[in-house]
């Protein structure tokens, strides 16, 4: 049957109305932005390296009552809780751990780093790393040992990292589980490794809310500035997870960040 004016005009109308679709559907693909940002990821790393950093400062000026680059370390034991003021000057000073560091910290204690009970907090005060200004608060509490005897410890930390020109500010909250899995048994240092479990959330630069979980623990070694290894898995917003893998061990400051199938490196 050869089909009527009429009926011939109604299919080529459908038929255009498909071809408007599909060409649409594959307009709004293309025009779609690819989700491969790691902004969330950077801003995490920083933030978790500066506020590790504060902890390990202030280990090594309570233990030795000296840091590189610290123009001076006061104590008051009379104090309740007892304080700790470290104070790396107004100017720029470069460690060997290759950060630049500025302004103060304020370390108040209720008791000694190994015993049961004590809480720890971190303030800093016009502070800066790598002129990055670093605000906010960590508390360290000493939960006791665990089943395996290790030390360990809680940790909370609220606080932001803001950029050398003042043009962004990130925000940072989170609660870890910090546990001493070597050398405890020992009144040195340098041999202190922590397993690092938890935790977190916070808003990047471009204010976009992120949550964050440690799915392989961090491993800090006081001797490296660094985490060494570890996973961890960052979402912002409704956006796919960021997975975040510092390595198998090394002391560097490298990280590798996965999104989408995409992995980058970024620095710590």
């Amino acid at each position: 049957m050869i089909p009527q004016p009429m009926q011939t005009m109604k299919q080529l109308a459908y038929l255009s109305l498909i071809a408007l679709a599909l060409v649409a559907c594959r307009k709004d693909k293309a025009d779609s932005p690819v989700d491969r940002d790691y902004t969330a990821a950077v801003d995490n790393n920083r933030a978790e390296a500066y506020f590790n950093d504060a902890l390990a400062q202030s280990d090594a000026a309570n233990k030795d009552g000296e840091l590189p680059c610290a123009v001076s370390i006061t104590f008051d034991t009379t104090a309740t809780p007892r304080t700790m003021l470290i104070d790396f000057g107004t100017s720029n000073c470069l460690s060997n751990d290759g950060r630049n560091r500025r302004g103060r910290l304020l370390v108040t204690y209720t008791g000694p780093y190994r015993a049961p009970g004590t809480v720890i907090t971190i303030t800093p005060q016009d502070y800066y790393v790598n002129d990055h200004h670093v605000q906010g608060s960590k508390v360290v509490t000493n939960v006791g040992t665990n089943g395996d005897g290790q030390p360990y410890f809680t940790v909370t930390v609220n606080g932001t990292v803001t950029a050398p020109d003042g043009s962004w500010t990130s925000t940072h909250s989170y609660q870890r589980t910090r546990t001493w899995i070597a050398g405890s048994s020992t009144l040195a240092l340098l041999d202190d490794v922590y397993l690092i479990s938890g935790g977190g959330s916070g808003v990047n630069r471009n204010g976009i809310p992120f949550s964050m979980l440690i799915t392989t623990p961090l491993r800090v070694e006081i001797g490296c500035p660094h985490i060494v290894s570890g996973v961890m898995q960052i979402t912002p917003g409704s956006l796919a997870v960021r997975t975040v893998d510092f390595g198998s061990g090394a002391c560097d400051d490298q990280a590798t960040v996965t999104v989408n199938g995409i992995t980058f490196t970024i620095g710590g």
